[in-house]
């Protein structure tokens, strides 16, 4: 089982490293960190970098591919034909083709999520209809080989529904265990319809700020 996770300049952290915390669990897996380069490359806060050992040509065809998202970064790679070169390749044989936040922007760039059930963070709606998906609020949308994820933390959730189908509940449900994740925050603010007009106003300025 080959899973490929897609780095590129500007991406969120947790989008790939929540999945690859999980993913990398499955049992005899061949996990590949894909970029358009060898090398170094940065987060959308430049804080640190993740480091890919494999180009987009050495990963042709992964059973799995998950694609984190970002700003900036990610919207660069939505505009990248080398890398929806990729994307578009890759899903052709793959066995799951899926993604976190707005890395479905990249996917609907690629031209897989046309008449498609999808999500992606709150905030970018708009952005992932106008690539002909049909933007649906759910933490994570499976319609058939494609799995969406809401925004950054949502990309754990998705894991585990793909570690399940990978290699059984059991396994799944273990790996939940084996990395204590037991979702019990302080506050009840995960999406807008509970956070309040107020509190989106502050998260829209902030991500205007990370921008």
């Amino acid at each position: 089982m080959q899973i490929a996770f897609l780095i590129y300049e500007g991406l969120t952290a947790l989008d790939i490293i929540g999945p690859y915390e999980v993913l990398c669990r499955v049992p005899e897996v061949d996990v590949r960190f894909v970029a358009k380069r060898l090398g170094e490359v940065s987060v959308d806060t430049r804080a640190f970098s993740i480091r890919a050992p494999h180009a987009l040509a050495d990963v042709p065809s992964p059973d799995v591919f998950v694609i984190p998202g970002g700003m900036a970064g990610t919207f660069a790679a939505a505009g990248d034909e080398e890398i929806l070169s990729w994307v578009r390749a890759a899903h052709a044989h793959s066995r799951f083709s899926t993604s976190v936040c707005t890395g479905s922007l990249i996917l609907g760039a690629a031209g897989l999520l046309k008449g498609v059930d999808a999500t992606t963070h709150w905030a970018a709606r708009a952005l992932l209809e106008s690539n002909g998906a049909i933007y649906t609020k759910e933490r994570v949308v499976r319609r058939e080989r494609i799995v969406t994820a809401a925004g950054v933390s949502s990309g754990i959730d998705m894991a585990l529904l793909l570690m399940a189908e990978l290699a059984g509940e059991d396994i799944a449900r273990a790996t939940q265990l084996a990395i204590e994740y037991d979702p019990q925050p302080p506050f009840d603010s995960g999406s807008p319809s509970k956070a309040g007009t107020k509190i989106v106003q502050l998260a829209l300025a902030e991500l205007q700020r990370w921008a």
